[in-house]
């Protein structure tokens, strides 16, 4: 589903993810925080679909929140799913951020709220929000001090400030770097590795991941004990093992 703000783009296996306002630096309102919740839930309900991409259309990924609208009364959240319909929303398969210019405020809570996250050595990513007397409320303060070391993460979250996409790959917070204009290209290619695996499986190392995040450790067994049940009672668990077996690529049916 396409609307005048978000576009979508079926490349393979993966669904291209295209914030669609650069005549507002590609900034969150409602339309698209709507539309953005709208191509997630056809990345999530779509079998055919193994992984999203996200970006920006010409060169910025997004602006972060529109304070004009925000003024208006516009809200850029949605009940249930957060900033975007993207921050709060608990996705089974994989999504990739690749950014372009300037990923700041609610656009690096975007890009944080993905899997993994491709950028431009010269983007820009920071959290202004302090300087608007507002905190990073969209996953920001959140996210950002579990993703890189505590005293990196409050530089970023007291004073402001954006670091380049070759510093954000220094800090851990990129997995690939790349010159100017081929982040989407990148992050295809790596959401075409992610197809290779079992979606079954690529969903509960989500699921996870998610769970285990500052519950004790045995608890984290407990549950991991019952998703291997289940794994290991799938269809694709013996086609992952006869294949391995025959020597041969598997098939994957997500059952």
């Amino acid at each position: 589903m396409s609307t005048n703000e978000v576009r979508v783009q079926r490349v393979g296996s993966t669904l291209l993810i295209t914030i669609d306002r650069p005549q507002a630096r590609n900034s969150v309102n409602a339309a698209v925080a709507t539309g953005l919740a709208a191509a997630l839930d056809e990345l999530e309900a779509d079998t055919a679909l193994r992984a999203g991409v996200l970006t920006g259309a010409k060169g910025t990924f997004s602006a972060g929140m529109d304070l004009k609208a925000a003024l208006k009364g516009e809200s850029p959240n949605i009940p249930g799913r957060g900033f975007g319909g993207l921050t709060e929303a608990e996705l089974t398969k994989p999504l990739i951020a690749a950014v372009e210019g300037f990923a700041v405020g609610g656009g690096f809570e975007l890009a944080l709220g993905c899997d993994l996250i491709v950028a431009a050595e010269d983007a820009h990513f920071g959290l202004p929000e302090v300087k608007r007397g507002l905190i990073a409320a969209g996953g920001g303060v959140i996210r950002l001090p579990k993703r890189i070391p505590y005293h990196l993460a409050m530089e970023f979250l007291l004073t402001g400030e954006p670091v380049s996409g070759a510093r954000a790959g220094e800090l851990g917070l990129a997995n690939r770097v790349t010159p100017p204009g081929e982040t989407v290209a990148v992050a295809l290619g790596l959401a075409e590795q992610i197809a290779h695996n079992a979606p079954l499986a690529l969903a509960a190392v989500k699921n996870l991941v998610r769970t285990a995040d500052g519950v004790p450790e045995a608890d984290a067994f407990a549950v991991q004990r019952r998703v291997m049940d289940t794994l290991m009672a799938s269809a694709d668990v013996r086609e992952g093992m006869t294949a391995f077996a025959e020597r041969r690529t598997p098939e994957w049916t997500g059952k």
